[in-house]
């Protein structure tokens, strides 16, 4: 569970970096970091829960960076366009 935990956070703040490069978002790493750590949770959470999906490291990988983009986008609705 811990090892889990660890592995999503570190996924995650990669997955903010790549998010943040393929959505064009105007902020900084660090809050592309933040905002992939959540997109992973998110889209952990919808995959393997919601939609029942599970798999290997490549499928993590495509459901973080799926969650990360929705919460860039979730974000832009609430801050605008300048996020």
């Amino acid at each position: 569970m811990i090892v889990s935990i660890i592995i999503t956070i570190l996924v995650g703040a990669l997955v903010g970096w790549l998010a943040g490069l393929l959505m064009k978002s105007k902020h900084g790493f660090w809050l592309n970091c933040l905002l992939g750590i959540i997109g992973a949770v998110l889209g952990d959470a919808i995959a393997t829960r919601v939609l029942h999906i599970g798999g290997g490291f490549i499928v993590e990988l495509i459901i973080a960076i799926l969650g990360t983009c929705l919460v860039i986008a979730i974000v832009r609705l609430i801050m605008g366009k300048k996020f």
